[in-house]
C-alpha cells in the first residue's frame, strides 16, 4: 500500500506514516498542553504537498510546502499562497485532516480560508 500521507507530532518531530483515525485523535489532544516551543503538529498529503497545520490556538493553516508545482497538482496553478482560520476545534481538524489523507484536495480549499498564515 503506498503511503499517501504523514503526520508530525509537536513532541517527535518526526513523520508517521498513514496512522489510524484513533492515533490522529491522541496527537491531537496532545495540541490541549500548553508548550509555546512545539504548538503545533500537521498531515502533509504525500503525493501533492498540501499540508494542515494545527496549532495548541485553535489556528489552523492550508499550504503547499512544496511551492506551486503544476506538474503535481494543477490546481497550484493559480495557489494564492498560505491560508488560515482561526478557532478551529480538534475535531473541525480532524475532519479535514481525514479529507486531506483521503486526497479530497477540492473540499479541504473549499473551507471559508483567511488570506496569510496568521
Amino acid at each position: 500500500m503506498p503511503m499517501t500521507y504523514y503526520v508530525v507530532d509537536r513532541w517527535t518531530g518526526g513523520g508517521e506514516d498513514n496512522p489510524s483515525v484513533e492515533r490522529l485523535r491522541e496527537i491531537l489532544q496532545k495540541l490541549d498542553v500548553h508548550d509555546p516551543e512545539h504548538p503545533d503538529c500537521w498531515l502533509v498529503h504525500r503525493e501533492t504537498g498540501w499540508t494542515l497545520s494545527a496549532f495548541s490556538s485553535g489556528l489552523l493553516i492550508w499550504e503547499n510546502d512544496g511551492g506551486p508545482d503544476p506538474s503535481r497538482d494543477p490546481d497550484l496553478a493559480d495557489y494564492a499562497g498560505d491560508r488560515h482560520m482561526h478557532g478551529v476545534s480538534r475535531e473541525k481538524v480532524l475532519e479535514l485532516w481525514l479529507k486531506l489523507a483521503a486526497g479530497d484536495i477540492a473540499a479541504v480549499d473549499a473551507e471559508p480560508w483567511l488570506p496569510g498564515s496568521h
